[in-house]
């Protein structure tokens, strides 16, 4: 593996984040709309819920990847 430091992988994982996060809006405008009109409907412990399971989901893949 190269020598790669750790402010690299960070910004790598933003950068992938973006291009991820940017198809939805990209191909289906219509369904990210819907999307996003859904979650200004929830109420804070809903949202709160969802950022829980996108940290938990988001460890336990580092995890798998570097653990």
């Amino acid at each position: 593996m190269p020598d790669v430091s750790l402010f690299d992988l960070v910004l790598a994982g933003i950068g992938v984040m973006l291009v991820a996060e940017g198809l939805l809006p990209l191909f289906a405008p219509g369904a990210w709309r819907g999307a996003f009109e859904r979650v200004l409907r929830m109420n804070d412990g809903q949202i709160r819920f969802l950022g829980l399971a996108s940290l938990v989901a988001g460890a336990a893949l580092l995890w798998m990847l570097w653990g």
